[in-house]
């Protein structure tokens, strides 16, 4: 007998929901490569479509929700050696790779001021999505999302200025908080009713089933807006270009480290892997208004990272099963109570 708590399962994609499934990825780099034409070819367009990005983000943030239900969230949040792995990964081991990055940056505040900014900053918003189409263990991540923002609003004024960044120290929370209420509060309540709906009614279980479908379209969506509102801002500052190395290697070296730090602490694969992409992806979509009340270019260089990124988040979706497999070592069991 279905347990009344948990929805019933969504209708199977079929058609051309099923076929946008299976063609994701070379969706998404036609996503990206659009929105890089259109920002290039119509760079007016760019501010008004940057008010679009946090509308787009919300409704994939909002799908990704409706894919777990609200009593395996709870569920996660009692998962400690996965929340462990999370913070070590985002708090220890990314600004000390960062600190070594800040020594090899070029003699320039503004590119050392944007990098340190977005890559001490964990993502706590397309991560889920990303995460999921990997087979990671979203659900958790979705869990751990509060408490990465919480600590890095906590955390980001006093590393910023140990590494030779800027002092933001009272500018921060209000972007910080903002965010907070409008890509994960809002998207995530709006989900839990549509749940509760679904569990209720067949109209709900459809539209619950509808909204589903539509998560391949709305990351196709976000991916464009998101690089086609961003490219302008880059063409007048060549100085961008100097962060590029150091965005590279972060993202080459931040698999192993967070693969380490999971292995380390026993985690499942899916939670291995849910671990390498929150270690990877930086919240440069809500830092980007802190970057943009500092002075010079600091913007541009927080811009860069996204386009950087998404282009990775691509390669990651493909990568990842592959570099975290199922292991002799796996545990058996997880650290969360069964019910």
């Amino acid at each position: 007998m279905r347990d009344p708590g948990v929805p019933p399962p969504l209708p199977r994609l079929t058609g051309a929901a099923a076929a946008l499934e299976r063609r994701q990825v070379p969706l998404y780099v036609g996503a990206i490569v659009v929105g890089a034409v259109v920002g290039l070819l119509a760079p007016a367009a760019g501010p008004g479509l940057s008010t679009a990005v946090n509308p787009v983000l919300g409704a994939l943030l909002f799908v990704t929700f409706l894919q777990v239900p609200a009593r395996e969230l709870v569920r996660s949040l009692r998962a400690g050696r996965f929340l462990a792995a999370v913070v070590l990964v985002n708090f220890v081991a990314v600004p000390l790779l960062v600190a070594a990055l800040a020594a090899a940056l070029p003699a320039d505040d503004t590119v050392r001021a944007g990098v340190l900014l977005v890559l001490l900053a964990p993502c706590v918003d397309y991560v889920v999505a990303f995460s999921r189409l990997a087979g990671a263990a979203a659900d958790r991540l979705l869990a751990a999302t509060p408490l990465l923002l919480i600590v890095q609003m906590l955390l980001l004024p006093v590393y910023l200025p140990l590494l030779g960044g800027p002092d933001i120290r009272g500018d921060a929370s209000g972007p910080l908080a903002e965010a907070f209420l409008v890509l994960i509060v809002v998207p995530l309540v709006l989900a839990w009713v549509v749940q509760a709906w679904a569990a209720r009614s067949r109209p709900g279980r459809v539209a619950a089933a509808v909204a589903g479908a539509s998560m391949v379209p709305l990351m196709v969506a976000t991916l464009l807006v998101v690089v086609a509102s961003q490219v302008p801002a880059l063409g007048g500052d060549p100085a961008v270009l100097l962060a590029v190395p150091a965005y590279v290697v972060f993202l080459l070296v931040m698999p192993f480290l967070g693969l380490g730090v999971a292995r380390l602490l026993r985690l499942d694969v899916p939670e291995r892997r849910a671990v390498v992409f929150s270690g990877a992806t930086r919240n440069s979509l809500v830092v980007l208004p802190l970057a943009l009340a500092l002075p010079g270019g600091v913007a541009a260089v927080v811009v860069t990272q996204t386009l950087v990124e998404v282009l990775a988040m691509v390669a990651y979706v493909r990568l990842v099963p592959r570099l975290v497999r199922d292991v002799p070592d796996r545990p058996a069991a997880d650290d969360a109570p069964t019910p």
